[in-house]
């Protein structure tokens, strides 16, 4: 059977982050429980669409998905466990704030079913934390981080953002130290994006000065050094796990498969799908998603993808990866060999000392990988 990685949005927050600019806001209870209930017509009326596929992870993401009650977690597995061939050993992961889960609400989570907790730490230091508008300190997450182990997490993540207003290459560093001495399975290490429509992103708006190049460049390399050195490996650009506890949901989107057998169904608001050379997302209109029967009227932007796209998305993601892209896997998929579709573009960055081919895949070197985003410039066909 092919197998489907399934997200569940949940867009429900206390209050959004100052760079936020994901689907999410603060709602009532009684939208929230109308919206939960929407999401289960939309997992049952899109059944039998996946009836030949194997789930392999679930992740509920946001927004806030801990603000919500345990039991409508429970609720959502559960109805996927009705209606979808859920596998035994299936990756369920739960983004939460530090400030919105506690002990009682772990164990609840994982008597549902979650068996991975992504805890949003993003600064050790209080002040940042405060510019970035999180509603929880240092020491909030502290005690959610003790009281997840207790309840018997064995599988965290930990997220961290770099690159913050205010922020020194010493306080990004103490960040790091303090989150790999608690030993979380998984770090991922993203640096600040100022997106336009947000607080910070508005010119108006009176923020401290973000670092300057050359500092963002450090801490993007003291992130590598100083996580290595505690025993992390660094699979994609910006994450890093212990041997084993690398994100499987997030390497099905980096890494689609042999002829895009590994597809990702989206349920929830804005939630984005892709089922073969296939996509779509919903609609953004929360009226309009809970009003929904659960089938395609809340859908949009539907697209069938040229095998140019494909191909071009196949680079691009898999080279995020540092093991790269498997040129057998690209034959298989496309028909046509890597080497010869990209062969100047091969040769202009193994030439310069970013990219390399052994073992039967292409990856990017460590130089590479430090300017990924101009590398992956040159596979738009």
């Amino acid at each position: 059977m092919k197998t489907l990685g399934v997200y569940i949005h949940i867009p429900f927050c206390v209050r959004k982050c100052v760079y936020c600019d994901f689907l999410s806001f603060p709602a009532e209870r009684e939208i929230q429980k109308r919206y939960i209930d929407a999401l289960k017509r939309e997992i049952e009326e899109n059944a039998v669409r996946y009836r030949d596929y194997t789930v392999k992870t679930i992740f509920f993401g946001g927004g806030t998905p801990s603000i919500l009650p345990e039991n409508d977690i429970k609720y959502i597995i559960n109805a996927l466990k009705v209606y979808y061939n859920i596998s035994p050993d299936a990756e369920v992961t739960l983004e939460a704030n530090p400030k919105t889960a506690g002990y009682e609400k772990f164990l609840a989570l994982i008597d549902a079913g979650v068996n991975r907790l992504s805890l949003g730490l993003q600064s050790a230091d209080n002040d940042e934390l405060k510019l970035l508008g999180r509603i929880h300190t240092y020491e909030d997450f502290l005690k959610s981080y003790e009281e997840a182990r207790k309840a018997g997490f064995g599988n965290i993540n930990i997220d961290l953002i770099s690159a913050v207003p205010s922020q020194t290459v010493k306080s990004w560093e103490n960040t790091l130290k303090k989150a790999a001495q608690l030993s979380p399975e998984h770090i991922s290490a993203y640096s600040l994006i100022v997106e336009e429509n947000t607080p910070l992103g508005d010119r108006s708006s009176d923020f401290p000065p973000l670092p300057d190049e050359e500092d963002e460049r450090l801490m993007y390399h003291r992130t590598k050094s100083i996580l290595e050195k505690e025993g992390y490996r660094r699979y994609e650009i910006s994450n890093y796990a212990k041997k084993g506890f690398e994100s499987r949901h997030n390497i099905i989107y980096w890494q689609r498969g042999a002829a895009h057998t590994h597809d990702y169904a989206g349920f929830g608001l804005g939630a984005s799908s892709t089922v073969g050379a296939s996509r779509w997302k919903n609609t953004n209109d929360i009226n309009k998603y809970i009003m929904s029967d659960g089938r395609d009227d809340i859908k949009e932007e539907y697209e069938t993808l040229p095998q140019d796209d494909l191909m071009e998305e196949f680079m691009f993601l898999g080279l995020r990866m540092t093991c790269g892209i498997s040129t057998d896997e690209f034959f298989q998929t496309f028909g046509k060999k890597a080497e010869d579709v990209y062969k100047d573009v091969l040769y202009k960055w193994t030439k310069q000392g970013f990219m390399e081919q052994s073992g039967g895949y292409i990856r990017l070197t460590d130089q590479g990988l430090d300017f990924a985003n101009m590398v992956f410039a040159d596979f738009i066909l």
